[in-house]
């Protein structure tokens, strides 16, 4: 299972570039096998070009300790432990980008507004921005605290909220497994930059009619989900 797992985080990790979610060495997918507590992350500053299988680090969720690989983990380990200690069963898979349009939101503290059905489809509310980290909690435990802010952003709704973006940094999204986590940060990436050209457009555009909101995002998520082949 766990050899699955870094093939999956590998796929997802090179994902990334084809998407045009990430430049250089920037960005990581993190994948969890939630009954072995075993988290496959990329290695730190590894070229996606050249990354292989012996590049997803594996990593204890609870000690935050590499238990296979010869790499460092990713730097963002921590935020990413935090993330799927706090959701649960919710999220298998988690995506870090600096793609240009979300991370543009994120550099100016504001989240993306719901504005059409593409957001609606995606998200249930507008898409949020963590609040500032204070001295105490850059100085000490940022990556935790990065992830303690997402979670405080993301209002204890993961399943309406799939993504957050790190104020002044760039976004995270989540998702059932790390293939669906990217899918997620590719529509991330779409919605912000619809988002910048709808406001642009029409200053002091309103929120998408609640009622239309509410339809799009059930007949997708919702129990009664009706879109795809189920």
């Amino acid at each position: 299972m766990l050899e699955e797992l870094r093939d999956a985080v590998l796929a997802a990790n090179r994902a990334l570039p084809a998407h045009g979610l990430v430049k250089l060495t920037s960005g990581n997918v993190s994948g969890l096998d939630r009954d072995a507590g075993i988290m496959a992350i990329k290695a730190s500053g590894v070229a996606y070009a050249t990354m292989t299988a012996d590049d997803m680090i594996l990593v204890d969720l609870e000690r935050e300790q590499v238990v296979a690989g010869e790499r460092r983990p990713s730097t963002d380990t921590p935020t990413h432990a935090a993330l799927y200690r706090e959701f649960g069963e919710t999220i298998g898979g988690i995506v870090h980008t600096h793609s240009t349009y979300a991370t543009a939101w994120a550099q100016a503290g504001r989240p993306i507004p719901l504005l059409g059905t593409t957001h609606a489809d995606f998200c249930a509310e507008p898409v949020p921005v963590t609040r500032a980290l204070t001295p105490e909690e850059i100085d000490a435990g940022y990556e935790a605290n990065t992830g303690r802010v997402l979670i405080e952003a993301a209002g204890g709704h993961p399943d309406r909220v799939p993504a957050v973006l790190a104020r002044g940094h760039a976004p995270f999204c989540w998702a059932a497994d790390a293939d669906r986590a990217v899918q997620a940060a590719v529509t991330l990436e779409e919605v912000a930059e619809l988002a910048l050209y709808a406001t642009l457009l029409a200053p002091g555009i309103a929120p998408l009619d609640p009622a239309v909101r509410d339809k799009h995002f059930e007949r997708k998520w919702g129990p009664d989900a009706y879109y795809g082949q189920g």
